[in-house]
C-alpha cells in the first residue's frame, strides 16, 4: 500500500539516515544498461527538480510525491524496464523501497535551470556530481545542456557540462547529454524541435569534453531522424517529453529505434502519468517498441 511505502522512507530518513548509504551498497547492479532486447527502457523523473511539475492541464502533477513514488513504482516492475533517471531525493526513496535492484541508474546532475526563469539558461550542476554517481554504484549522470545562441550564460554552461562529462569519462560512467538549441521568445525559453536545429545541438553536444567513450546522447524525435542521426555517432536514447498524440508519438519511437545509434528509450511524463490512467500499460506498450 502506498501509505506503507511512505511510512518506511519516512521513518529510514529520520530514525536511520545510513540506510540511504548501505540500500546502495546491497544494491544488485545491472549487468549492462541495455536489457535483455538488446536496449534501454528507462524512467526518467527527475522533472520537478527544475520546477517542472506540469503534465497536461494539471500546472501540479508530479509535486505529489507520494504519487509519484507509487507510479514509479509500477513502472520499474514491469518486464523489459532497465533502469530509471532522477534526482538523490527520488532515488533515495527508491532505494528505501528496495526497487532498484537489477536496473542501471543515472543521476539528474543540473537542476538550477528552472522552468520560466529569467536564468533558465544558466542550468548550474546543482544535483548530483560524478564522485557521488560512483560512490552510489549508479552507472552514470545526466545532464540537461540548453544552448542558446542570444544568451551570454551559454558558453558557461557549455564549460560545466563539459566538466561533467570528463569527470564521468574518467571513472567509466556514462556521460548522458541531453542538448537543445533554444532561444528566447516572449519571455521564455523555447527549445527549436527542427531537424537542422537538433542536429546543430547533437553536433556540439559530442564535441564537448577531453574524452567521449562513456558519452550518450539523450535526444528529441523529430521530423527526419534518419539524417538527424547521422550527425553523430554516438550512442542516443530516445527522450518522451509531453507527449499529446500517444499514437504518433509510440509510431514516431518505433520507426526512430531502427535507426543504428538508438539505443532505447528515456520516457518520463507521457509512461508515468498516461492520458488514460494505465501506467502498466503505456509502460509495457513502450518496452513492446524495443
Amino acid at each position: 500500500m502506498l501509505s506503507d511505502k511512505v511510512s518506511r522512507i519516512v521513518d529510514a530518513r529520520v530514525k536511520d539516515p545510513g540506510a540511504i548509504e548501505a540500500a546502495a551498497a546491497r544494491r544488485v547492479k545491472a549487468a549492462s544498461p541495455l536489457g535483455e532486447h538488446g536496449k534501454a527502457m528507462i524512467i526518467a523523473a527527475d522533472h520537478p527538480a527544475r520546477g517542472a511539475n506540469a503534465v497536461g492541464s494539471d500546472p501540479s502533477a508530479m509535486a505529489d510525491r507520494f504519487e509519484l513514488l507509487d507510479r514509479m513504482c509500477v513502472a520499474l516492475e514491469r518486464p523489459g524496464v532497465t533502469g530509471v533517471l532522477a534526482t538523490a531525493d527520488i532515488l533515495e526513496d527508491l532505494l528505501l523501497l528496495g526497487v532498484l535492484d537489477g536496473k542501471s541508474v543515472f543521476g539528474s546532475m543540473n537542476r538550477a535551470g528552472l522552468a520560466g526563469s529569467v536564468f533558465e539558461i544558466d542550468d548550474r550542476f546543482t544535483g548530483y556530481d560524478a564522485a557521488t554517481i560512483a560512490a552510489m554504484g549508479f552507472d552514470g549522470g545526466k545532464m540537461l545542456t540548453r544552448i542558446a545562441l542570444d544568451d551570454p550564460a551559454t558558453p558557461a554552461a557549455l564549460e560545466n557540462t563539459a566538466r561533467a562529462v570528463d569527470e564521468l569519462n574518467d571513472r567509466h560512467l556514462i556521460a548522458m547529454v541531453e542538448p537543445f538549441l533554444s532561444s528566447w521568445q516572449d519571455g521564455r525559453i523555447k527549445n527549436d524541435l527542427t531537424a537542422d536545429a537538433v542536429i546543430k545541438s547533437i553536433t556540439i553536444a559530442a564535441g564537448l569534453g577531453r574524452r567521449t567513450a562513456y558519452t550518450w546522447l539523450k535526444l528529441p524525435v523529430v521530423d527526419d531522424m534518419e539524417r538527424v542521426l547521422a550527425s553523430s555517432t554516438l550512442p542516443a536514447l530516445l527522450l518522451g517529453g509531453e507527449v499529446k498524440d500517444p499514437q504518433a508519438a509510440f509510431e514516431s519511437w518505433g520507426r526512430a529505434l531502427k535507426l543504428p545509434t538508438v539505443q532505447g528509450l528515456t520516457v518520463g511524463r507521457s509512461l508515468l502519468y498516461p492520458s488514460d490512467g494505465d501506467v502498466a500499460g503505456a509502460v509495457d506498450r513502450a518496452v513492446g517498441l524495443l
